[in-house]
């Protein structure tokens, strides 16, 4: 009886099976972040965009409006 507990295997690791789901979730959280980043960054840069085209179209009429009092 002793000597049948050395060769039992520990069912506390990893298997290969684990290590590889490990790596896809790793992989897939990377990828959706990068595409969860991407959009945040396209709606800032197009508010961006649109703040800078309200100035400008705001700027030019208080330019023609003066220039006619």
């Amino acid at each position: 009886m002793a000597s049948d507990r050395g060769s039992e295997k520990s069912g506390s690791g990893l298997r290969a099976l684990d290590g590889v789901l490990l790596v896809g979730a790793g992989i897939v959280a990377v990828v959706v972040l990068f595409a969860l980043f991407h959009f945040i960054a396209g709606v800032i840069w197009f508010a961006v965009k649109t703040a800078v085209a309200v100035a400008v179209v705001a700027w030019v009429g208080w330019l023609l409006l003066r220039r006619r009092a």
